[in-house]
């Protein structure tokens, strides 16, 4: 079992638990050691095989060690199962639907016997959770969208969630010595933050070795049932509930399906038209001279022979774009936006990629809401080769994350000063992610302002307002002239919080007026903004910065997740803030005051 999946457990656990009005200290106790599991690098799995001690982490007790273990071990939690006799199951999903927390998810199961999402919409729509007390008609509201958006993304899994369930699967097919080559396509290999399913591909030279593959797959332990078995294609779905289809090929056609099964489908069929024209045709099984009176229609829609005619390329990737005159298109520009026009005039962007960043500009620590100190920050990105970070705790508005007061921020400024003396090597700024409040204005004096390095700006409340009323207050914010970065912009949580109501186009145009960056955040739960602002941003010549909003030393690692994100939004190094040297990005701070 993956840490991911153990995490999840507990959580599951703890909103049970928390609904039938357990201890509140037991509860943080479990809260606590998720939020340690998912800062873990290591699978627990892989610790306790090596004897090591899990009551060393922070936050894990004997009890949790021994769940942990249970978990590891059996697949199954008894405590839960316990808890879901007495406190039904679904309950917990109701928890996590915006607008209904365990409180309000105990009150609605006491009172109205309301335990399953659809459930709490037919109440809702009868009216009578509106009757509830401290339920009221904006509640509903909120409730009955929440609900809407939760329907929405069912079937969806967080990309940098599915690769964890993935993973050991990968690692036991890729140990196989009949597997030359195994690889993930589809929307995953586009990068997209979202996965429904996952294609897995792979090369087996020898025709006798596949029966053993395929069985390997089926076979696996994390599998929870077997779709279809046949000699080259299998789908299973795993425990986590991830459905995987595998496809087995050899050599002469890997790369053409490789390209067929990483899409888009609006990308293949540009590609195959693209192909026509040229009297050839491309399928999943390779590129095919074909007769001019079959070269009109694809093989794999019209029911003739797919491998009809002589192949001229399938091997590879690169020999399937090169028998259409064009160089190799990374995949995640493969979404028909330009790219198959830009290869062809030689203006495919040069992505950014990690080897690009030079620092990380947004991140929290135990000031705030963070986990960790600025020393343990910024020793932490000194050690993944940063020039540069700044430190920007919460600002005072958001007391739930322990907000900083402007007389806090200058007793912060005294610890940061000793950080710089005593870790070489990085150059710390002092920065600040400050509200932008409900009238436009920020929640910080400007003589606060003026002394910080990096101004960050976000929204973090009123996410009903209209569009109209959201777009002129974030506006408003951007345009004092103290300001750097505005910070995950549309507000989105992905698949537990919609954007809230802004016109985009409006914000990035007053970006580009105010000479204000927009953040990409790399956050896998926010990737904000999403790709198609990112690219509309390079349009406009918008700055744009790529941070970690990291609450802890390993959300670092988010840094990854952001950069797919601005790959697909065809962001170059030159078009993000924090690529710079520290020198030019100085003198970019500089720009407000010059």
């Amino acid at each position: 079992m993956e840490n991911i999946e153990i995490a999840r457990r507990l959580e599951e656990l703890a909103d049970l638990l928390e609904i039938q009005g357990a201890n509140p200290f037991r509860i943080r106790a479990y809260r606590n050691a998720i939020r340690t599991i998912g800062g873990l690098t290591r699978p627990l799995a892989e610790s306790l095989a090596e004897g090591e001690d899990l009551t060393e982490l922070p936050g894990i007790g004997k009890d949790l060690a021994s769940h942990i273990q249970e978990l590891v071990e059996t697949g199954a939690l008894e405590l839960l199962e316990e808890v879901a006799q007495e406190v039904p199951r679904e309950l917990a999903t109701l928890t996590r639907l915006d607008g209904v927390g365990p409180k309000k998810a105990q009150k609605l199961w006491k009172e109205l016997d309301v335990t399953t999402v659809d459930e709490l919409e037919d109440a809702a729509q009868g009216g009578k959770v509106q009757a509830l007390s401290g339920f009221g008609k904006k509640s509903v509201e909120k409730i009955l969208r929440a609900i809407q958006d939760y329907r929405n993304r069912q079937g969806r899994f967080l990309r940098a969630e599915a690769i964890q369930y993935l993973r050991p699967l990968l690692r036991s097919l890729e140990a196989l010595d009949a597997v030359a080559k195994l690889e993930v396509a589809g929307s995953y290999r586009r990068g997209k933050e979202t996965v429904g399913d996952i294609d897995l591909l792979a090369r087996v030279e020898d025709q006798g070795d596949r029966a053993e593959v395929m069985e390997a797959f089926t076979g696996f332990s994390g599998v929870a049932r077997v779709e279809m078995a046949g000699e080259t294609r299998g789908s299973v779905v795993l425990t986590s509930g991830l459905p995987v289809d595998l496809r087995i090929l050899g050599a002469d056609s890997y790369g053409a399906a490789l390209h067929y099964f990483t899409g888009s489908k609006e990308h293949n069929v540009e590609i195959r038209k693209r192909a026509q024209r040229r009297g050839l045709r491309v399928s999943e099984y390779g590129v095919f001279e074909v007769e001019e009176e079959d070269s009109s229609a694809d093989a794999s829609e019209d029911g003739k022979d797919p491998e009809a005619g002589r192949r001229i390329a399938g091997e590879t990737e690169e020999e399937v774009f090169g028998a259409l005159d064009l160089p190799w298109i990374p995949p995640v520009l493969r979404e028909n936006r330009g790219e198959i026009q830009a290869a062809e005039e030689g203006t495919l962007p040069q992505v950014v990629g990690l080897e690009d960043i030079r620092g990380d500009l947004h991140m929290h620590t135990t000031w705030s809401d963070g986990k960790d100190s600025i020393q343990e920050m910024a020793e932490a990105c000194r050690d993944r080769g940063y020039e540069y970070l700044a430190i920007t705790d919460h600002s005072q508005a958001v007391t739930v994350a322990r907000g900083l007061t402007p007389e806090r921020i200058r007793e912060q400024w005294e610890e940061l000063e000793g950080v710089r003396e005593a870790v070489d090597g990085i150059q710390i700024f002092r920065g600040c992610e400050v509200d932008i409040l409900k009238d436009g204005s920020l929640d910080l004096p400007d003589e606060i302002l003026t002394e910080l390095d990096v101004v960050l700006v976000a929204i973090h409340s009123h996410f009903e307002l209209d569009q109209a009323t959201m777009t002129e207050r974030i506006i408003q914010g951007l345009s004092h002239p103290l300001v750097d970065v505005l910070a995950h912009p549309t507000g989105r949580l992905i698949k537990r919080r919609e954007p809230y109501a802004v016109d985009m186009e409006a914000v990035l145009q007053a970006a580009r007026e105010h000479g204000v960056a927009v953040e990409l955040n790399a956050n896998p739960h926010r990737l904000d903004l999403h790709d198609r602002h990112l690219f509309r941003a390079r349009e406009l010549g918008v700055d744009v910065v790529v941070n970690t909003d990291a609450h802890r030393i390993s959300q670092l690692e988010f840094m990854d997740s952001g950069l797919a994100q601005a790959q697909r939004g065809w962001l170059e190094a030159g078009d993000v803030v924090n690529c710079r040297s520290l020198a030019d990005f100085r003198d970019w701070l500089d720009r407000r005051t010059g």
